[in-house]
């Protein structure tokens, strides 16, 4: 105990830098998970969390209710999970390379700060300028190419533009992960490959890629932990919450927004929460092992 007091002491500059970080942890992150309690009682506003009755398994059921509903919301779920992850991966590493090959160092710094800006825009604004474009009588796009398609009443447009709208919002602010890597490179090796008489489409490729693979990694298995979770505002509001475009825009947590503005369930929404948790994690301790088997290294632990 004295050493510990001693050490900690010691630190004291780093703990007391590092303290607000735990401590938005630990009451954003440890402290509500008690809230999942409420996946196992019939909530009551009167009688509060702890006091409301137990249920069992009934809010689960209530998930798994509608076979159809359920089977397509984690269809959708699942499908845009892995075109965002792949196309993003993809777009992020290719972008991340492009802006460190530039040859205008300042301008290539000015073109990463404009691709960062997306990111800070709210879907709530976003949803305008989508419609904007895709709107049926006004739009851009209609108006430029002649045409009238109805993209609001139409269900197989939406996988294709909501793609292109998370693209545009994430990967400029995805690729600095990447850059941040590229930057530690050592020169040397590519000085000693270009001596060597390998082009930059060699250098780029035995060097700047197997560089880039841990991160790569790193960054897959924990998106695998969010694979039944997708980004509401995406699926709510640039979608315009219409119902005519469920059967393509309707995901788990779109879905769950909505039994909450119908009829305010929340045991139903511990339940959904649970369920995604508990699958998410699952599926990265799956991929942290297959990981960890073919390359320990890159594994999380």
């Amino acid at each position: 105990m004295k050493d510990f007091l001693r050490n900690s002491w010691k630190h004291r500059a780093h703990i007391v830098m590092a303290l607000p970080v735990f401590l938005i942890l630990l009451f954003f992150s440890y402290v509500p998970m008690a809230g999942l309690v409420m996946a196992f009682k019939s909530f009551d506003y009167t009688l509060g969390i702890w006091k409301s009755p137990w249920n069992g398994i009934e809010n689960f059921k209530f998930l798994l209710a509608s076979k159809s509903t359920f089977l397509s919301i984690t269809k959708n779920t699942l499908m845009y999970y892995v075109i965002f992850t792949a196309l993003g991966t993809f777009l992020n590493v290719v972008l991340a390379i492009a802006i460190d090959q530039f040859l205008f160092k300042k301008a290539a710094k000015v073109m990463q700060t404009i691709m960062i800006v997306p990111v800070f825009i709210s879907y709530a604004a976003v949803q305008f300028i989508v419609y904007a474009f895709i709107s049926t009588d006004t739009g851009i796009l209609n108006n430029a190419l002649g045409m009238n398609l109805r993209f609001y009443s139409t269900p197989s447009y939406w996988p294709v533009i909501l793609t292109v709208v998370k693209m545009w919002n994430s990967v400029g602010y995805g690729s600095v992960l990447y850059m941040s890597v590229l930057s530690g490179i050592d020169t040397s090796l590519y000085e000693a490959a270009e001596i060597d008489g390998a082009n930059k489409w060699q250098r780029i490729w035995y060097i700047t890629l197997p560089e880039l693979i841990p991160m790569i990694t790193v960054m897959l298995l924990l998106s695998v932990g969010n694979i039944m979770r997708s980004d509401t505002g995406l699926f709510y509001q640039v979608t315009r919450n219409s119902g005519v475009l469920y059967s393509t825009t309707q995901v788990i947590d779109s879905y769950v927004l909505n039994a909450i503005f119908k009829n305010s369930n929340f045991g139903f929404t511990a339940a959904t929460s649970f369920f995604q948790s508990i699958v998410g994690l699952l599926l990265m301790l799956f991929a942290n092992g297959v990981v960890r088997r073919l390359s320990p290294d890159d594994a999380l632990f």
